[in-house]
C-alpha cells in the first residue's frame, strides 16, 4: 500500500517561486486575477487585529491617496530660447549640442532616432550604460525589439526617444524636470507629432508633467496644443530584465490599451 504523502511548505515553497521566476504570476480569463502577491500587497502580520476590541468585525482599512511628491526648490531654466527647434532635425541638432541639457556637457550625448509622424513613439527615461552611437543598443534594446515584433510593430515605423540625453543612474527626474527638461520633453513630442506614445518606467512621469507617485496606469494620453496623443506608461525595460512578472503586466495592459484605438 503506497503513502499518502503531502508537500511540506519547502517544497510549495520551491514550487511558487519557479513559476515566479517563470514570469508566471496571474491566471488569464477575461480578467487578470493575482496568482501570487506583489510585493507592494504583502499580507499583514499573523497578530494584526481582525476586529474591534468589543469582538464585532471591522471593514478593511482604507489606504489614503499618496501624498504629491515634495520636489526640492529647484531654479527653473528656459533651456530652449528664444528660437526653440523648428523642425525635428532641429531639434537633433538641439539634442546633441545645446549647453545646459546636462551637467556634462554636449560631449557624450545619444541622439533619438526615427523620423517625424512615426506610428509610435517610444519614450525612455535615459539611454542604456553601453549605448555610443545608437540608442537602447544594448540589452533594453533587444527586449524591446522582441516586444515589437509580438506587439507587430515595425522598428522602422517608430521613434526611439530618451528624456535624458545620456545614461544617468539614480537620476533625480523630478527635481531635473522642474529644472526644465519637461519643457524639452513635451517640444521633443511636439515636433515628433506620433500617432502615440509608449513611455517606459516609472521615473519618466515628471517628464510627462506628473508626479512620481501618480497612478500612472491612470494616464492615457498627452496633450500638447489642444492635441490629445493616446499614451501608455509602464515599467521599465530594466525593471522588465529583472521581474519576468512585468512583462506579462505590460502586455495585458498593451492588449488593453490597443484595443481602444
Amino acid at each position: 500500500m503506497n503513502a499518502l504523502t503531502t508537500p511540506n511548505a519547502l517544497d510549495l515553497a520551491a514550487a511558487m517561486e519557479w513559476w515566479r521566476d517563470a514570469g508566471v504570476d496571474m491566471d488569464f480569463t477575461d480578467d487578470a486575477t493575482v496568482w501570487l502577491s506583489d510585493e507592494d500587497a504583502a499580507a499583514p502580520p499573523a497578530n494584526a487585529p481582525t476586529g474591534h476590541a468589543n469582538g464585532s468585525d471591522s471593514k478593511p482599512t482604507q489606504h489614503s491617496e499618496k501624498a504629491p511628491e515634495q520636489i526640492p526648490d529647484v531654479a527653473r531654466v528656459d533651456l530652449i530660447g528664444d528660437s526653440p527647434p523648428a523642425t525635428l532635425a532641429e531639434f537633433h541638432t538641439f539634442w546633441l549640442e545645446a549647453s545646459g541639457l546636462d551637467a556634462i556637457g554636449p560631449r557624450g550625448r545619444i541622439a533619438p532616432r526615427g523620423t517625424a509622424g512615426a506610428e509610435t513613439m517610444v519614450l525612455v527615461c535615459d539611454p542604456e550604460e553601453r549605448d555610443r552611437d545608437t540608442l537602447l543598443s544594448g540589452q533594453q534594446g533587444e527586449l524591446l525589439g522582441r516586444m515589437f515584433a509580438a506587439m507587430g510593430i515595425a522598428e522602422d515605423t517608430a521613434y526611439f526617444a530618451s528624456a535624458l540625453p545620456r545614461h544617468t543612474p539614480m537620476a533625480d527626474t523630478a527635481a531635473i524636470a522642474k529644472g526644465g527638461m519637461d519643457a524639452v520633453t513635451a517640444l521633443h513630442i511636439q515636433l515628433v507629432a506620433p500617432k502615440r506614445v509608449i513611455a517606459l518606467g516609472t521615473n519618466i512621469l515628471p517628464f510627462l508633467g506628473h508626479d512620481r507617485t501618480q497612478d500612472f496606469t491612470s494616464l492615457r494620453e498627452i496633450n500638447h496644443r489642444s492635441v490629445n496623443t493616446p499614451l501608455l506608461i509602464s515599467e521599465g525595460l530594466d525593471a522588465m530584465m529583472s521581474m519576468p512578472r512585468l512583462k506579462a503586466r505590460f502586455w495585458r495592459r498593451w492588449i488593453e490599451w490597443s484595443a481602444g484605438k
